[in-house]
């Protein structure tokens, strides 16, 4: 039997894919243990979940200008490489922020999401151009597969590094982790010049339209926008869970509540990288779902990751906060395969970069509002943080539905 080689398409989407890979090594390292510095370095809980909020904010209202500067100069590489370089170095830049230097941290981390808005649109239409020969749904599960196997490495990493560093306050350990990101960053940036010297350029992948096709916002797409728009607004940020578990399960030594070796500040790396595990195989699950299914993919995954706000937060047990992180990684993986794939599938190549730049500006807009107000309702009112988490989550159920009649 004759052995099937694998398409250039497949081999760029493969490539692009370890690029992710390093990539998120570096920023999901530095995530898995952004919330617990954060607190560490003197910021409240509302402070945290204001400025994972503003950084998402930052990183996708901007991805619309960025996406029209790139479709108007089809700069694709160079928008892509620029961004890249940006969201690299702040990770381990972060590892300079001196004792009580919260700000100048956070000032980092806004950084660093401002790279992601530049080189995200045009790393998404890079992409969509090969996977419209290999299908959407596959290729971008395929990329988020790799992506999240890099996000879980970068936490085993800082883990590792944990478990060396016999001394030293903690403080300096969490320096030091910053530090040791600026090893997968470096092949972050190597692999995406080897990728683009052997593919220079990726637009030959999807033939030119005969005539061109002027980007409209159909019902469907403003549908699924105010679908996606309720579903991040009430998907707390990683930050707020992690600083909840790395305080509440390692500060309090009283009976009242369940401690455990499971949850410490050496093993807080741990939770995100397993996390983004379940993650990587539901992007690859849910990616080949839209394919045969389309945006009903993810009214499925949403029922599944909604209630992962009560395990986690309403519960003083290491098991149900456990299981609520894998419910949280779970709704994280659908939502980003099946998210660039519908963009794909319903947005026209000339005008494509636009459209993932309108599409994520306002998903970016409802992370950041519901960032801040679930982190305020935090030091408020835990069970009603949880409920309206639960609830916005749940609202975008119909409007999923409504996006998949014709406009």
């Amino acid at each position: 039997m004759k052995k099937k080689n694998l398409s250039n398409a497949m081999i760029f989407i493969i490539l692009f894919g370890i690029v992710s890979l390093f990539s998120d090594m570096t920023h999901e390292g530095a995530s898995s243990i952004r919330g617990a510095y954060l607190a560490l370095l003197g910021a409240s809980a509302g402070t945290i979940g204001f400025i994972s909020g503003l950084g998402e904010l930052v990183g996708y209202s901007m991805r619309y200008v960025f996406g029209k500067i790139t479709d108007k100069t089809h700069k694709y590489w160079s928008m892509t490489i620029f961004g890249y370089i940006l969201d690299i170095i702040a990770v381990p830049a972060l590892a300079f922020v001196s004792e009580g230097g919260w700000v100048m941290a956070c000032a980092l981390l806004i950084i660093q999401r401002m790279g992601k808005a530049i080189k995200k649109p045009a790393k998404d239409t890079i992409m969509s151009f090969a996977a419209s020969q290999e299908g959407a749904g596959k290729s971008f599960g395929i990329q988020e597969l790799l992506d999240q196997i890099g996000a879980f490495l970068g936490p085993v990493l800082l883990y590792l590094v944990m478990l060396s560093k016999t001394s030293g306050t903690t403080f300096e350990i969490y320096r030091t982790c910053f530090a040791i990101l600026a090893v997968p960053g470096a092949i972050t940036i190597i692999m995406l010049f080897v990728t683009k010297h052997k593919f220079p350029n990726p637009e030959h992948f999807e033939p030119e339209p005969k005539e061109y096709v002027p980007f409209k916002m159909k019902k469907s797409f403003i549908y699924y926008i105010v679908g996606i728009s309720l579903f991040s607004f009430g998907f707390i940020d990683y930050s707020l869970i992690i600083m909840h578990v790395s305080i509440h399960f390692t500060s309090i030594a009283s009976g009242l509540y369940e401690t455990s070796s499971i949850i410490n500040s050496e093993t807080v790396p741990l939770l995100y990288a397993g996390a983004m595990l379940i993650d990587a195989v539901a992007a690859l699950f849910f990616g080949y779902m839209y394919d045969k299914k389309g945006v009903k993919a993810l009214v499925i995954s949403t029922i599944i990751s909604a209630p992962f706000s009560l395990f986690v937060f309403g519960f003083n047990s290491v098991p149900a906060v456990l299981f609520g992180i894998a419910l949280w990684g779970v709704g994280m993986g659908a939502q980003e395969s099946i998210l660039k794939a519908a963009v794909t599938s319903v947005v026209p190549k000339t005008s494509r970069a636009t459209g993932y730049g309108i599409f994520e500006m306002s998903f970016g807009i409802f992370w950041f509002l519901g960032s801040w107000l679930l982190g305020v309702l935090y030091d408020v009112s835990i069970p009603l943080m949880i409920g309206i988490s639960i609830i916005a989550q749940l609202l975008a159920i119909p409007f999923y539905f409504m996006s998949t009649k014709k406009a």
